[in-house]
């Protein structure tokens, strides 16, 4: 299965300022397989050492953290030799030695020649617990299958293709195809476990099948958050998110019959746990983003949108026979999935514009940081359409000198509003639409 991932990692392997490095994600989105893969591929050697298999290896770890006395005794317990000059040091599930994330610093510091990755599940608890000096390592952010991956991966590399060109008006049968697999990607969702079965199967109920496991997984995982939150609060918090993909979030809509402080404390941890992501509010637009964002008015997007689904119980039969992208779930599918691969690519905080004023409001679904403007985006169900706030906005600020409308239709520019309206599956691919 391409990961996109694998093309960062190349260039982290050839970068002159190599570092340790720690890949970052939610649990079973490829992160193990994506390394592993790398490493049989560009190197002679790889070493992998899981700190769950082998807790008998935490006991290097403590005490003397000198890397040549650990690699050393990291030979013996191997019963092989780690070449410095053509080996990949795979450090897996991580987080089950503290210590070794610390020692990550002293292998930069003291042997910056040999090749160090980290990955592991629930990472960011660990992270935020240990002293680690900023400079010491690079991190790499990883998710799910975009939907370019999850064309590539059932053998559609060509369609794929079409969405790393240049944005054009496509021939009808190639727009209708994309669609028609985004369709299907918007159920199946990009867990590359679901996306592996649905590619060797056919089968949607196959991969629902998976999805149901991935919850059951990430819902046994609560019991690790304790005694940090409440079980049932944080189940009650990922259903009512998953359902409320969209809206602005009110704690107290999230769990009924829990105090808000509790459920503010049950969202913060799934989403130190990277299951849902924050999209922050802003009402004037400045530079940075992040800078002007209100923290405390939000909306939310999950971790893939294939578990948006099944969390939310969507009956996919009568979901399924909508021939608009953009009526599936009130369109709510269409907002995580714009959310989903505006993550994977742009690889930042997501942002969103809202002005209330009295007896009116505005709101666009989506802000982008280009060069020295910000792109306004929306997500329309068709050219026909209300964009009353889209226009407010390019209007307001001098930064907006160009919207973009996602929707099912073909590639259109309208010049004299200041508009391209955009097929929904080049979501992922919004740098190259500004551009084009």
């Amino acid at each position: 299965m391409y990961r996109v991932i694998t093309k960062k990692l190349v260039e982290w392997k050839n970068g002159k300022r190599r570092k340790p490095l720690i890949v970052r994600g939610a649990r079973q989105i490829g992160k193990t397989w994506s390394i592993e893969h790398f490493g049989k591929s560009n190197y002679a050697h790889l070493h992998k050492i899981d700190f769950e298999k082998r807790p008998d290896i935490h006991s290097l770890f403590e005490g003397n953290l000198d890397p040549k006395v650990i690699v050393a005794h990291l030979e013996l317990l191997l019963n092989r030799r780690i070449d410095t000059n053509n080996s990949l040091v795979f450090f897996d599930e991580i987080q089950a030695c503290p210590k070794a994330l610390v020692a990550l610093r002293y292998f930069y510091e003291e042997m910056p020649e040999l090749h160090i990755i980290a990955a592991g599940s629930l990472l960011e608890f660990e992270l935020s617990e240990i002293s680690f000096p900023v400079g010491r390592v690079q991190f790499i952010n990883m998710y799910p299958c975009t939907f370019y991956e999850y064309l590539c991966a059932i053998d559609k590399e060509m369609l794929a293709n079409k969405l790393h060109e240049k944005p054009t008006r496509l021939p009808d049968a190639i727009h209708e195809a994309l669609l028609f697999e985004l369709k299907n990607y918007f159920f199946i969702g990009g867990m590359p476990e679901a996306v592996k079965v649905y590619a060797e199967s056919g089968s949607m109920m196959d991969a629902f099948e998976v999805q149901l496991e991935i919850v059951d997984t990430f819902r046994q995982d609560f019991s690790k958050y304790a005694p940090y939150s409440d079980k049932r609060c944080l189940n009650m918090v990922l259903n009512s998110v998953a359902a409320m993909v969209g809206e602005q979030i009110k704690y107290s809509r999230l769990a009924e019959g829990f105090s808000n402080p509790t459920i503010h404390k049950a969202f913060d941890l799934l989403e130190h746990a990277r299951v849902v992501r924050k999209i922050y509010s802003i009402s004037h637009v400045g530079f940075p983003l992040g800078a002007v964002c209100n923290d405390k008015r939000f909306k939310a997007t999950v971790l893939d949108i294939g578990l948006m689904q099944s969390l939310a119980h969507l009956s996919v039969g009568n979901e399924l026979q909508h021939t608009e992208l953009l009526a599936i779930y009130r369109g709510k599918l269409a907002e995580q999935f714009v959310a989903q691969e505006l993550l994977a690519s742009q690889n930042s905080d997501l942002f969103y514009w809202s002005r209330s004023a009295r007896g009116s409001t505005a709101e666009v679904d989506f802000l982008i940081e280009k060069g020295d403007g910000i792109i306004p985006l929306e997500v329309k169900s068709g050219k026909g359409g209300s964009l009353r706030s889209m226009h407010i906005m390019l209007k307001k600020y001098e930064a907006c000198q160009l919207g973009v409308v996602l929707y099912s239709g073909k590639f259109t520019e309208c010049a004299n509003q200041r508009l391209r309206f955009v097929p929904l599956y080049y979501a992922g691919a919004l740098a190259e639409v500004v551009e084009a």
